[in-house]
This record gives structure tokens, C-alpha cells and sequence, in this order.
């Protein structure tokens, strides 16, 4: 019978809902699922640095071990580049994550 509610709501009032107030109960529901990053995200920033320490590590290597030449100064500063766009979004992921942990702070607290 649930369907018959929704598909013909003037036939059956009370039993019905306004798609205002479905509203105002859906869009902070949405609202919140939106401010927190996904389970993808927090995979992707946790790949993102691995690649950074590995960046790292081969600018540490080629630097120390490498013949200075032209191409190994193009090849680090490529690298360079990269962890610098990485570190980048990490440090975005890291203030995103935070934003949405002192929402959470902050409603337990209001909660009492």
C-alpha cells in the first residue's frame, strides 16, 4: 500500500508527506554525507602518499648517486613538480578532513 501512498498522495493526506518537508528532512542528511570525505578519497590520499615518501626517495637517490647532467636536473625537477602537486592535495584532503571531524566535535558536544 506504501506505493499507492506515494503515487496518489491527495487520496490518502495523512498518509503522505509534502516535498517541502521531505526536503528539509532530506538536504541536511545530504549535506552532511557531502562534507565528509569518501571511503574513495581517504583511499586516494593514502596512495597519494605513498607516492610521495616514493618521490622522496628518488629525488634523495638521484641527487646523491646521479652524474650531474641536463637530464637528471630535467628528471628532478619533474619530480620535484609532482610532489609538490601532491603534497598539495594531501594538504587539501588533511583540512577537508578536519573540517568534517570538528563538525562531528561540535555536534557531541551541542548533544550534551
Amino acid at each position: 500500500m506504501g506505493v499507492v501512498f506515494a503515487l496518489y498522495p491527495g487520496r490518502y493526506p495523512k498518509e503522505s508527506m509534502s516535498s517541502e518537508i521531505m526536503h528539509q528532512i532530506v538536504e541536511p542528511i545530504e549535506a552532511e554525507a557531502r562534507s565528509r570525505p569518501s571511503a574513495i578519497e581517504f583511499e586516494m590520499a593514502y596512495q597519494a602518499r605513498v607516492v610521495i615518501d616514493r618521490i622522496k626517495f628518488a629525488i634523495k637517490h638521484t641527487e646523491q648517486f646521479s652524474r650531474p647532467c641536463i637530464h637528471m636536473r630535467e628528471a628532478g625537477l619533474q619530480l620535484l613538480d609532482a610532489l609538490d602537486r601532491l603534497e598539495s592535495l594531501d594538504r587539501r584532503f588533511q583540512i577537508r578532513s578536519r573540517i568534517a571531524a570538528g563538525g562531528d566535535r561540535d555536534a557531541a558536544d551541542d548533544r550534551g
